[in-house]
């Protein structure tokens, strides 16, 4: 690959952009390129393929948005865009929207979730750009409902992300379908080896920038770690939600925990909506779209979300568990602190994943506040996990006799066990055997009588 040093540029305007869409940019407030923006725009507007590094947040969608909408309009054919997720999916339209939108570009958005014959509606109209994600598009490539022979510009965004979803098949299988002859623009918040490969196999020399690599959490982001008992992480957590007034968002690892912490901050009087894989496409939509608006002051959302929610000005982002990767720590803290503002992520740890403390720290080369909360006795047993499930006072009796006495019709020896915890810290209460009264001793003489 090529390497390309970074040019000291301000403005948009000595980038090669079209006047029309430089006055678009401006309309839109849009007047200092990011650095991943003012280093691929050049490269990309002279056709050239080009890998993109860098972490959300950083200003990708516009570094690939801006060359493509030019160049498709001079040039024939369309424009397409594969992504991991829904979200990501109607974002980046809704940006291709907001700039082509006002030169005649249209879009078609295919993505799970949504009825086939809408998308073939917007497929009819002849779209400039397409926006997919994987399995949807192949869906339609397998249907013979889209031709891709005609795509001249190939983006392919949060590669990694794909990648880790599973989507590396139907990655292969798109970059069958379209024309050898393209340009292909591949932006990822990290480079495995696999996305090398890609690279090598179905780019041609392309350009590499590097913008904030791997790891690079964002520098204007406060950083927090909270280490808590798991009895005591909701009462801190309705603390922290009372003394922030702004927008937060809230982490944690499964759809489940998702969906039990949601209700929970509902029932303590906090506005909440959550995103997780078990909720509707118009769910999702209407979740995310409410708290843009600020009709929910509080989003619960999965890692899923992570790289999927470009919403401004998110005062707080609370990470209620760990991500089990800790590269997803960098995509998660991701969501505050962009566009050059301030932000604040605060993490709950248990005392026994300070390890992965050290790892996140390692990551992004950087020591992370600590502070240690102490036990909320008076908190209520039944908490939400960090896997998802219910966890309360647990009592659990079980007996474990020596030996049984037919004759004496009872237990002999006994030792009665009870036991809440590990086996060697139960308590043992040992019975001697109580003396027999004259009515007993009679029966027993009559028992042996008859023997």
């Amino acid at each position: 690959m090529i390497e390309t040093k970074p040019q000291k540029v301000y403005s948009f305007n000595g980038l090669g952009i079209a006047p029309r869409i430089l006055e678009i940019l401006t309309e839109l407030g849009y007047l200092t390129p990011t650095p991943i923006q003012w280093q691929s725009i050049p490269a990309s507007l002279a056709g050239k393929d080009l890998v993109g590094i860098a972490q959300t947040g950083t200003g990708k969608t516009l570094a690939f948005s801006i060359p493509m909408i030019q160049l498709l309009a001079v040039r024939k054919g369309r424009g397409l865009v594969v992504l991991p997720t829904r979200e990501l999916a109607l974002q980046v339209d809704e940006h291709l929207k907001i700039i082509g939108g006002k030169i005649g570009l249209r879009t078609a958005v295919l993505i799970g979730g949504e009825p086939i014959g809408k998308q073939l509606n917007a497929l009819k109209r002849k779209p400039h750009i397409i926006i997919a994600t994987p399995g949807r598009l192949v869906d339609h490539a397998q249907r013979r409902t889209v031709n891709l022979m005609d795509v001249k510009i190939l983006i392919l965004d949060e590669a990694d992300m794909m990648l880790d979803m599973g989507f590396l098949p139907q990655i292969k299988e798109i970059l069958k379908l379209v024309p050898k002859q393209r340009q292909t623009m591949l932006f990822s918040a990290t480079m495995p080896n696999q996305i090398i490969k890609i690279a090598s196999e179905y780019m041609a020399l392309p350009t590499r920038i590097e913008v904030a690599p791997s790891g690079t959490a964002a520098e204007n982001v406060e950083q927090e770690i909270i280490v808590i008992d798991r009895e005591s992480k909701f009462g801190y957590l309705k603390r922290i939600l009372a003394e922030t007034k702004g927008s937060v968002l809230i982490f944690a690892r499964t759809k489940h925990s998702v969906k039990k912490l949601a209700q929970k901050i509902g029932q303590a009087g906090f506005s909440a909506a959550e995103i997780h894989s078990n909720r509707s496409l118009g769910q999702r939509r209407m979740a995310l779209n409410g708290f843009k608006l600020g009709q929910y002051r509080i989003l619960v959302a999965t890692d899923i979300a992570a790289r999927g929610i470009d919403v401004k000005e998110i005062e707080l982002v609370i990470n209620y568990d760990l991500p089990e990767k800790s590269g997803d720590y960098v995509h998660r803290i991701g969501r505050t602190g962009r566009a050059g503002k301030s932000g604040k992520a605060i993490s709950f740890v248990l005392p026994g994943q300070l390890k992965n403390v050290r790892e996140i720290e390692r990551l992004i080369s950087k020591t992370l506040k600590i502070n240690k909360i102490a036990p909320d006795h008076n908190a209520s047993r039944e908490s939400i996990d960090i896997a998802g499930q219910r966890r309360g006072a647990r009592t659990n009796f079980s007996r474990k006799f020596k030996s049984f006495d037919k004759n004496k019709k009872r237990f002999v020896g006994d030792s009665f066990n009870k036991s809440r915890g590990p086996r060697n810290q139960r308590r043992s209460y040992n019975y001697a055997p109580r003396p027999m009264t004259d009515k007993e001793k009679f029966r027993r003489s009559m028992l042996r009588g008859r023997m």
